[in-house]
């Protein structure tokens, strides 16, 4: 039986690689015959998401360390994991991480796959994330990247490649919901407060929006370190009683239920899995063009791709969408089905006919 390995940052953590790799890990569990281990570099012993409790929990470290001063070691650690629980197949759940696994299995008979989470353009404001890639391209079996257009840019930004590149979505975290719709008069938006999710350009669109439709009203759920500045936005611009900073939530579901329309207005993404999310609940979109990420998720669903930092047309856009209900209805309809496409038995079968490759 082959022994899969799962390495990533911290498995307690909240972030969407860590539901996203959960989500691989219980479906693998479920559909397949593998043995499944999640090794955190750090914590990882209180998973945040719901796991399967055949599914092996490691950690290389109880605490917080400097990776960069503890380089070495690091390495020595995820091999001597790799030897000592007869690890057949690693898959590397951020591509940063391959500047320590490849090292560790220099000489092991273990296949190595590189599971990229972001656009192969941004490196997120981490540099080694660049030289990661590199080494990646050379010395990992796989590449997996979450759309087809990522996996265009692996082949042009990189001159030796002799990975396999394969693109394969993300699992959606929720089936298709049947429920009973409202006309609430709600937007919504969802993500971390941050400058990549560019919630200061919908609150520029918003503030048109608002002028032309005032009765309805705009909810963003999350939290971050742009908060204090939307916040200053939104009272600057008078905009209290039509916009609202929810913060962290533990049941987004209920938000998505109370929705009419759902915004993505990032400057870039990886794969937005919020995008995944509004399929299954059938809300219709108006979303940037982001390289990667929406033209794929929203084909076929005539949701709404605005070209980046139209703010004018982005509000006129929703506007047009907020007084169209028949069009909100289709869009619901072609969004259900397009969900059923990410749903996580369809997507882990390419998985495991990665896997069985290997």
């Amino acid at each position: 039986m082959k022994n899969i390995c799962f390495l990533l940052g911290d498995l307690n953590n909240s972030g969407g690689t860590e539901r996203v790799t959960t989500l691989i890990a219980n479906s693998l569990v479920e559909y397949s015959k593998y043995d499944v281990s999640i090794l955190s570099l750090v914590g990882g012993q209180n998973p945040f998401f719901d796991l399967n409790k055949k599914i092996f929990i490691h950690s290389l470290n109880d605490k917080k360390i400097s990776f960069k001063s503890n380089f070495l070691i690091t390495v020595w650690k995820i091999r001597k994991f790799i030897q000592e629980h007869k690890i057949n197949t690693l898959i590397v759940v951020d591509s940063v991480a391959c500047i320590f696994t490849i090292p560790a299995l220099l000489g092991l008979n273990v296949k190595h796959i590189c599971w990229e989470h972001f656009n192969f353009k941004h490196n997120n404001g981490v540099k080694s994330r660049d030289l990661a890639r590199n080494l990646a391209a050379r010395y990992c079996d796989n590449i997996v990247t979450l759309t087809e257009n990522d996996k265009l840019f692996w082949h042009d930004g990189l001159n030796k490649i002799k990975a396999k590149i394969t693109a394969i979505a993300n699992p959606c975290p929720y089936t298709v919901q049947d429920y009973e719709k409202t006309n609430s008069k709600v937007v919504l938006a969802v993500g971390r407060l941050s400058s990549q999710k560019g919630f200061d350009r919908l609150l520029e669109c918003w503030f048109q929006v608002n002028r032309a439709i005032p009765d309805w009203k705009l909810k963003i759920v999350g939290d971050g370190d742009d908060r204090d500045k939307l916040s200053e936005f939104i009272k600057r611009h008078q905009l209290t009683d039509s916009v609202e900073l929810v913060g962290k939530t533990d049941n987004v579901s209920r938000y998505y239920q109370e929705a009419d329309i759902f915004c993505l207005s990032s400057r870039y993404e990886g794969f937005p899995m919020v995008l995944l999310e509004t399929l299954a609940f059938g809300l219709p979109v108006v979303a940037f063009d982001c390289e990667t990420g929406p033209a794929e998720i929203l084909a076929d669903t005539d949701s709404i791709l605005v070209p980046q930092n139209n703010i004018n047309l982005f509000a006129s856009s929703l506007i047009n969408l907020m007084k169209n209900e028949e069009k909100r209805k289709l869009i619901n309809f072609k969004s259900k089905e397009k969900a059923k496409i990410y749903q996580p038995r369809s997507i882990i079968e390419q998985w495991i006919k990665l896997l069985d490759s290997l």
